[in-house]
């Protein structure tokens, strides 16, 4: 078996423990007879599965009891519509944040249905920093606050929680949840696509405080209703089975590491080394204010960009792949999610530098 460097921004590198477990369980999960992806979800087997990872996960982020963990389907796209029909009624405002292309596609659909009101905007940076935070410009009455901490695309992180004062905060935590601690209690909502820190694509986790969730209006279909998936076990319909189950063995995974403050120490090694790497050379450059600097997603440009596509070709060669930076800002990016290896970023800044010294 031969395994590459992945650096995908997602669906992205899953632990290879994990992937093996799931190899053996495949055809003959736990000797039923069955595959784990056969099995009907409302049978004990199963029930167990989605139970203990719920478990796992309330142990690895602090999740009281005051919030309810949902394990739904539609990406965390779904969320953008999903959060202003739960936690806002007509004709309440709701603040955003603005500071990237997913907080931008958040905002623009939840103006379909409330005011939105823009609390900052960092397009005069090019969304490579975050206004002052004494220039924000919250709403009196806003029913929540949407933020979104990491933008994979630009890598600009905001590491503090905002703070709102009584206005729940949701946010966005798609790249960065489990990657590190975080005080729950903080957040109204958070919600999270699978497909980075947590598993394949096809699962969303939606952790909500309970009281919120009684805001829906009538007129939201019970389909999109928090409340609905809570009272079912997040099983109103058949759910990402086989998404749900991996998303258990990586809890587990995490758990043997450690936890997530072990990994929170890994994550920061790893992106400081790669920055300072950066930083270093004058063969690289990263474009994000110092203090907004993404820990999962790193992008980085190289002094001469007509090398660009060598760079990638080259990378490939030496088992290091999806490094080409996204559509709009062009570049490299290197995403480094909780499954990616010490030994990756090694591998990655020994290349990087090899290659400068080939090209300076």
């Amino acid at each position: 078996m031969s395994r590459v460097f992945n650096f995908s921004p997602g669906p992205a590198t899953l632990p290879l423990e994990v992937l093996e477990q799931v190899r053996t369980d495949l055809p003959d999960w736990h000797a039923c007879g069955m595959s784990v992806m056969e099995i009907s979800h409302r049978s004990k087997a199963f029930l167990a599965v989605a139970e203990q990872a719920e478990a796992d996960l309330r142990e690895l982020l602090g999740i009281s009891e005051d919030y309810a963990v949902l394990f739904l389907q539609g990406g965390a796209t779904l969320q953008f519509a999903m959060v202003p029909m739960n936690l806002s009624v007509a004709g309440q405002t709701v603040d955003y944040l603005s500071t990237g292309s997913w907080s931008k596609k958040a905002l623009k659909e939840a103006g379909i249905l409330r005011e939105v009101n823009i609390v900052a905007d960092a397009a005069a940076s090019g969304y490579t920093d975050v206004p002052e935070r004494s220039t924000w410009q919250y709403s009196p009455d806003a029913a929540y606050l949407h933020y979104t901490p990491n933008e994979t695309i630009g890598g600009v992180e905001i590491h503090e929680v905002p703070d709102a004062g009584d206005v729940p905060v949701v946010a966005d935590m798609s790249s960065t949840i489990l990657s590190r601690p975080i005080d729950i209690s903080r957040f109204g909502l958070i919600y999270a696509g699978a497909q980075k820190n947590i598993g394949p694509a096809g699962l969303t986790l939606v952790i909500v405080r309970r009281d919120l969730m009684e805001r829906v209006e009538d007129s939201v279909p019970s389909i999109l209703r928090y409340s609905t998936f809570a009272a079912s076990g997040s099983m109103i319909n058949t759910p990402p089975t086989f998404g749900w189950y991996i998303a258990g063995l990586v809890f587990e995974w995490l758990k043997r590491q450690g936890g997530v403050a072990k990994m929170g120490e890994v994550n920061q090694r790893k992106a400081d080394r790669l920055y300072h790497a950066i930083d270093e050379s004058d063969f690289y450059a990263n474009p994000v204010a110092p203090a907004y600097r993404s820990w999962m997603n790193i992008p980085f440009t190289l002094a001469r960009p007509e090398l660009d596509a060598d760079f990638l070709e080259q990378a490939v060669q030496a088992g290091l792949q999806n490094l080409k930076g996204h559509r709009s800002v062009g570049g490299m990016r290197a995403s480094i999610y909780n499954a990616m290896p010490e030994e990756g970023v090694s591998a990655l800044i020994d290349f990087m530098g090899e290659f400068a010294r080939q090209h300076s």
